[in-house]
């Protein structure tokens, strides 16, 4: 069976129980890292998944807490031995800045390095970033400080859907792009440019009528405030639940 594990939940400021957001889709074939930061092969062996499995990386945007560990993903793979060809998935906006700070790494000249495939994704809503037997994703533009993007999952076995917010803006684009879905991850940092507070993901929530909610993406440690599950059922009457590290979502 398909499942989404959280590998992180934090805001841009981790702590030790809280790391940046960012998760890993899990399927018989293919397994999907959403966002990479930290210390990647340590936070996947932390959920028990095999750094080796990995077959696809998809980047949401270029800030550091979503971006920062790609390249140690990268080089510890190659040290490790890495042979499996990797795909890596972002806006070109994303993909040539990625590109960039790897060749800062002068990453062309480590030997025998394992193929890298990038993929440009056009800013358009519902692209198709992968179709597998698995599941299918597809990607929509939301609004970001900088260009960025929200993901629908439809998994094939269990006809169900998740659809993840990312950074954002409360936005009609994460309305149609989690319209009727079983389980919408929506940010909740607070109301500020460029993010959501929990009242406002509750509101996405209930305009795309969706069936559960879980706030990821929040203040934690010294900075947590509020009661985020009671803020967004003021707006949203359906199951609300935070989301969590090393939480696992069966699809």
């Amino acid at each position: 069976m398909a499942k989404v594990i959280i590998l992180g939940s934090s805001n841009a400021i981790p702590t030790i129980e809280s790391e940046n957001t960012h998760m890993v889709i899990v399927g018989n074939d293919r397994t999907v890292l959403v966002d990479s930061v930290s210390n990647p092969i340590v936070r996947l062996e932390q959920a028990g998944l095999d750094f080796n499995n990995l077959t696809d990386v998809i980047v949401t945007h270029f800030h550091p807490d979503h971006a920062s560990g790609v390249p140690l993903l990268l080089m510890d793979m190659w040290l490790m031995g890495r042979q499996k060809p990797l795909n890596i998935y972002g806006l070109h906006y994303t993909i040539d800045r990625l590109e960039s700070l790897m060749g800062l790494y002068n990453w062309s000249a480590w030997p025998e390095f394992f193929p890298v495939v990038f993929y440009r994704l056009p800013t358009q809503e519902m692209t198709q970033v992968l179709d597998c037997p698995d599941f299918v994703i597809q990607a929509s533009p939301v609004h970001h400080m900088i260009p960025n993007i929200g993901l629908r999952v439809d998994f094939s076995e269990s006809q169900k859907v998740m659809a993840y917010s990312c950074d954002t803006e409360p936005c009609d684009e994460v309305v149609r792009l989690s319209a009727g879905v079983d389980v919408l991850i929506h940010e909740a940092t607070g109301e500020s440019p460029g993010h959501s507070s929990a009242e406002q993901a509750g509101t996405i929530a209930s305009k795309a009528e969706v069936n559960k909610l879980y706030l990821i993406h929040y203040p934690t440690g010294r900075f947590a405030k509020g009661d985020l599950i009671a803020e967004a059922s003021k707006t949203y009457q359906g199951d609300i639940q935070l989301a969590k590290d090393f939480m696992v979502l069966d699809f």
